[in-house]
């Protein structure tokens, strides 16, 4: 009886062992495909002890496998690196509502979700990436490239490369034009585009300003972490073509540069939602944000968190007029967008 006795209470010492040692485990699924981010990983561990497992895949790919695994699914964190993928995530019910009162004086409200019945917030924008213009120094005048609109404009024929426009960064800047100009207009500008180009859509963001250094284009249409990689390069080609393009930051003297949004939330279903809150929470610390600017050539957006980055630096002086429309709006204008895209040919 004695050694049933102590069988039985070690089966349950090592259940306990066991969920405790789950407790100590974070699920991350994750859109940031950046080796620097090892390090920021590697320091939440560190600091408290939670292993983090992590699975990569792209915005679409992680709400669609979410949507599949319903209230199965492990994960515990979602990162994404598109706004609109965040709000599509939000409205489809795949987040739970975070009360924290750290995430909420750290990030501005204007890089947060509403907060929704509960007065919980769905997600939070822990980076942000400006797309800007960059452009051939020798062929165009900066003036002729400081809006969006100019993109359009008929000076600029046969001078344009830029990304597929079915790419989420563009997606996101022709929702959040839309929402400024009307869908009228913006169709019409979209159109222009593409009578602009140079070549077909095609490549990344880091195709498009090699393509300005070259001389296939002399406009280009790019986030700031690409730039902001070949000027902290130091290969010669990278410096060659840092050489020979200007960056424009568009609109600074209407509604601001589009930037796009890098966040997180908390899985609906999380397992493990203590530990989950706790990272995003780590992930508005000045460390943290720190090194999404140092690491991955990112704006941080906690209060009070200064850029030091030399390349952000250098373009901006550390600052910018970047745009306030709410988020939801760009969002809601993804399936206009799209259409808009089909008719004019924008491939």
């Amino acid at each position: 009886m004695l050694k049933k006795t102590v069988f039985a209470a070690t089966v349950t010492l090592l259940a306990c062992a066991s969920a405790s040692a789950q407790e100590q485990v974070l699920n991350l699924y994750s859109a940031r495909h950046y080796s620097t981010d090892e390090a920021l990983y590697a320091n939440f561990t560190k600091a408290t002890g939670i292993k983090i497992n992590r699975v990569d895949a792209d915005d679409a790919g992680i709400l669609a496998r979410l949507k599949a695994e319903g209230a199965a699914s492990p994960a515990d964190v979602i990162l994404l690196v598109d706004a609109a993928r965040l709000w599509k995530g939000e409205i489809e019910g795949l987040f739970q509502p975070v009360k924290s009162k750290a995430l909420e004086d750290a990030i501005p409200a204007q890089l947060r979700a509403k907060p929704a019945s509960d007065g919980g917030t769905p997600w939070f924008g822990f980076s942000t990436r400006a797309r800007v213009i960059v452009y051939d120094k020798i062929k165009v005048k900066k003036e002729d490239v400081d809006t969006y609109e100019e993109l359009a404009d008929p000076k600029n024929k046969g001078k344009l490369c830029i990304r597929s426009g079915s790419h989420p960064y563009n997606l996101s800047l022709f929702g959040a034009v839309t929402e400024h100009l009307g869908p009228v207009k913006a169709e019409a500008w979209l159109k222009g585009m593409v009578d602009n180009m140079a070549r077909a859509p095609k490549g990344g963001d880091t195709d498009q300003i090699k393509g300005v250094a070259s001389g296939e284009c002399a406009i280009g249409v790019t986030n700031t972490y690409y730039l902001a990689r070949m000027m902290r390069s130091d290969k010669p080609e990278d410096k060659a073509v840092v050489d020979r393009v200007g960056v424009v930051f568009p609109n600074q003297a209407s509604w601001g540069t589009h930037v796009n949004v890098a966040g997180g939330a908390v899985a609906r279903y999380a397992k493990n939602p203590a530990n989950a809150v706790k990272f995003l929470e780590y992930l508005a610390t000045p460390e943290a944000q720190n090194y999404f600017a140092n690491g991955n050539n990112e704006w941080p957006v906690a209060s009070g968190v200064k850029v030091a980055n030399p390349a952000l630096q250098a373009m901006t002086g550390g600052s910018f007029k970047s745009e306030t429309i709410p988020i939801s709006a760009v969002g809601m204008n993804q399936v206009k967008v799209q259409q808009m895209l089909d008719r004019v040919g924008f491939k």
